[in-house]
């Protein structure tokens, strides 16, 4: 008899990843034609996301926990599925936050933020398809480098927005501000949780060569 194949566990990480621009690309669909009047409606869509993913999540662990060996260590395995996890958690937050304070119109920094987040999901993806060739890949690096200045942009842009709220457009309503002080606080930890499960990567690359 044939001794089963081991599941590919890289395949499966790429696989979630891929639901982090999924949920990206939707929040930005909602904000492009953004509508107060529809955003329950745009909440499920993008909760029905987020729940395929975690499906896909469990799927993994059951899987991992009947494995006997793993291409990598298992608490990593555990550790960067959690965060890719965390992203598509964090991405659909920032709706919630928006639908829970009735947000009736966009602010421009708003719609930045949503493509770039969209930008390191992507990239993430790009990571995590390379992740399974990591001793020989040529581009992996690069993926993880470029994720890292998307991150900085996205630091940037936080601190920017949020400054804008105060000096900027200080006769804004306090309430207002409040708002989107958090929803940008939501948005830049989107980009910073895609980045996080990036150094994951790196640190198992590195613990591995």
């Amino acid at each position: 008899m044939s001794k089963e194949k081991s599941n590919d566990y890289f395949a499966m990480m790429a696989d979630l990843a891929g639901y982090c621009v999924r949920v990206s690309e939707e929040l930005g669909r909602i904000l492009k034609s953004y509508n107060p009047d529809r955003l329950e409606e745009d909440l499920k869509r993008l909760h029905a996301i987020e729940h395929e993913s975690d499906t896909r999540r469990h799927d993994l662990v059951a899987k991992l926990v009947r494995e006997f060996i793993t291409p990598i260590e298992r608490i990593d395995i555990m550790d960067i599925t959690d965060c890719i996890d965390d992203v598509t958690d964090a991405v659909e937050d920032i709706l919630i936050k928006m639908y829970m304070y009735n947000v009736k119109s966009l602010r421009d920094d708003a719609l930045v933020f949503g493509d770039l987040i969209q930008k390191h999901c992507i990239e993430l993806e790009r990571i995590f398809k390379e992740f399974g060739n990591y001793k020989r890949s040529k581009t992996l690096h690069g993926h993880i480098v470029d994720l890292n200045r998307l991150e900085e942009e996205a630091d940037a842009l936080y601190m920017k927005a949020v400054r804008r709220l105060h000096v900027t457009d200080a006769d804004i309503n306090p309430r207002e501000a409040r708002v989107w002080s958090e929803i940008y606080s939501c948005m830049e930890h989107a980009c910073d949780t895609c980045e996080r499960a990036s150094d994951l990567v790196e640190n198992v690359i590195m613990n591995n060569s």
